[in-house]
């Protein structure tokens, strides 16, 4: 415990990483005990409420039956991660991920995704999870910002047969953003995390990536 002045008076405050993290899941715990969740969901759903510092995500996170289990097998087969913007990819725990065998690819910064979108008339995220195609099958997608981008993954799952090993849907925001993430969480193709209504982002996308290595393997090294 370290200590810090704040208007003349002394404060105590955490200052070892581990320490802050198990204090603020202790603070996490009592809101998620009537949820009857398995060990595994109070993980993630413990990381999804400590990225975001808001407990009110407790009720709104969806997830489909065996989602989780079915991301950390496909997470131990080395499968690699597709996101649709750079802050979901470098939320994401890189090392540990190719501890496993896997990569990260984000490909909206790409110049070529940036004219095929402006000449297909679409965003670049959705751009680039077109262009991604049949390497999302078996992989997981990782959506943190993008509605458009997470309507082209239900696209490709109805009318191409892509299977990602699973969804993670968070897109944020008053435009799309909820009606998307319904549209996943009424999909029966693919597994699929989510978050109701227009909360989520990059920060939480990527907390669940996480949230699933480390149950994994939850050295921090």
């Amino acid at each position: 415990m370290q200590k810090i002045v704040r208007g003349g008076v002394w404060m105590d405050f955490i200052k070892k990483p581990m320490e802050i993290e198990n204090r603020s899941m202790e603070i996490i715990a009592p809101h998620l005990t009537q949820l009857r969740l398995t060990p595994e969901q109070t993980k993630v759903y413990s990381r999804i409420i400590h990225a975001a510092g808001d407990v009110e995500y407790a009720p709104i996170i969806k997830m489909s039956d065996n989602a989780i289990e079915k991301g950390m097998a496909a997470l131990k087969r080395g499968c690699d991660i597709f996101t649709d913007v750079e802050m979901v990819r470098t939320g994401i725990n890189k090392r540990k991920l190719s501890s496993f065998g896997g990569e990260v690819y984000c490909r909206v910064a790409d110049p070529a995704i940036a004219a095929e979108a402006k000449k297909a008339s679409i965003t670049r995220s959705m751009q680039a999870m077109r262009s991604f195609g049949k390497a999302l099958d078996g992989n997981i997608v990782a959506i943190g910002n993008a509605p458009t981008a997470l309507f082209e993954v239900l696209r490709l799952t109805k009318e191409e047969g892509i299977r990602p090993a699973l969804v993670v849907g968070i897109p944020v925001g008053f435009v799309g953003a909820a009606d998307s993430k319904e549209a996943l969480a009424k999909n029966d193709i693919v597994p699929f995390i989510t978050v109701a209504g227009t909360k989520g982002g990059s920060p939480i996308s990527a907390a669940v990536i996480n949230a699933m290595m480390y149950l994994i393997d939850n050295r921090r090294d």
